[in-house]
């Protein structure tokens, strides 16, 4: 490979890591026990459980009581 085409692969990676990292916004649920959870996404209020929905920072689904949750911010 040649370093012109080494460097625009380069700046195309950089640019899509960028634009990856900047596409969700995170969520900070603050708990009765005093946890703050970090969110990827505004978490979803389900009606019929009572409880919200959400990704964790790994990717993972996960979901708490909408009675445990003190606040919900945007980071």
């Amino acid at each position: 490979m040649t370093t012109k085409k080494v460097t625009t692969l380069l700046s195309a990676l950089a640019a899509t890591v960028l634009l990856v990292a900047c596409g969700s916004t995170q969520y900070i649920i603050s708990t009765k026990e005093g946890r703050m959870i970090a969110v990827d996404g505004k978490p979803d209020l389900d009606e019929k459980t009572g409880m919200y929905v959400y990704r964790d920072s790994e990717g993972r689904k996960a979901t708490i009581l909408k009675s445990d949750v003190v606040q919900i911010m945007e980071r």
